[in-house]
């Protein structure tokens, strides 16, 4: 790495000093974290297993939820070992290219979780507004499509990104990236050299995954909610809600905190950083953490095959 007049040319290596003002306590922060971590990582594991081996549940709304289990599990992977390794271990350095491999893979899972979130939504549109066409529509291929699509998407949207950032910046202000993870914004902002072309990518990517999946996922609801309050039956309309308030409540806690971070990270230049970093690093934790817990609690047949994996008895 070459050095001019304090900026650095073509690093080799960046330094992730973690949460910005809350040094000192990092590696008390550490402990709930990495709780966050292997709770979510057992849920989601549990549910994968009782998906796998229950035939009952080889049906699509299951298929999608094993994908996101399998999604969030990858996504907290990504993350938090080198969190923990700065929190605890005092290790903030992370070469140029593993900082880009690392960026590569959270902004592509962060954009497969938002793509299966859009397949769930469809497919209680289908089964909810349209129940007589859903096996036809949902049949094994179409699974198979979806699962391919929203990995190819994410994968190719993400990569150019990345080489904007190999490519065309070569001057850097400073190594030292103030967060807990490569962020692309973060290490974007870290350029001597002109970087609206990022921004205006960084944008046009947010806007066309996050953005296209939240108004198609918006509009799938209220159509299943129109719906819905249009059945005779009081008991037919709280069963067929019921089936619903899983995904909702993951809906609203995964694209609340994805966008905070993703406006603050732009304009909320009057935040505190450690705010920020503490609601971004919560953002990529919370999601793998909760989900399991929600589905599991607000879907019976995954809570009663919990329930029978732990006390071995049938369920009624």
């Amino acid at each position: 790495m070459l050095t001019f007049n304090g900026s650095a040319f073509m690093p080799s290596a960046f330094a992730l000093i973690g949460i910005p003002g809350l040094e000192s306590v990092q590696c008390w922060i550490g402990i709930p974290f990495s709780a966050m971590y292997l709770i979510g990582v057992l849920g989601n594991s549990l549910i994968l297993v009782i998906i796998k081996y229950e035939s009952s549940l080889h049906i699509p709304m299951y298929i999608f939820l094993a994908m996101l289990a399998a999604t969030d599990i990858a996504l907290s992977t990504c993350i938090l070992p080198k969190m923990l390794g700065i929190f605890w271990f005092h290790l903030p350095e992370i070469s140029f290219d593993a900082c880009l491999l690392q960026m590569w893979l959270i902004h592509s899972f962060q954009a497969i979780e938002s793509g299966i979130l859009l397949a769930m939504a469809l497919d209680r549109y289908v089964a909810i507004c349209n129940p007589l066409r859903h096996a036809t529509i949902f049949s094994q291929q179409f699974l198979t499509h979806i699962g391919l699509g929203v990995t190819l998407r994410a994968a190719i949207l993400i990569i150019p990104s990345i080489g904007l950032i190999k490519c065309c910046l070569k001057y850097y202000r400073t190594t030292v990236v103030s967060h807990s993870y490569c962020e692309h914004m973060a290490i974007v902002k870290l350029a001597a050299e002109d970087i609206r072309v990022n921004k205006i990518y960084g944008l046009f990517v947010a806007f066309a995954i996050l953005g296209f999946d939240i108004i198609f996922i918006t509009l799938s609801y209220v159509q299943i909610f129109i719906t819905v309050f249009q059945l005779p039956q009081k008991e037919a309309r709280f069963k067929a809600f019921s089936t619903c308030i899983a995904h909702i409540c993951v809906f609203l806690q995964f694209y609340l905190l994805a966008f905070f971070s993703f406006f603050t990270h732009r304009f909320g230049s009057h935040i505190p950083p450690y705010v920020h970093i503490l609601l971004s690093n919560l953002y990529l934790l919370v999601p793998p953490f909760l989900n399991p817990i929600v589905y599991g609690v607000k879907t019976k047949q995954i809570r009663d095959h919990v329930l029978r994996v732990f006390f071995f008895k049938k369920v009624t």
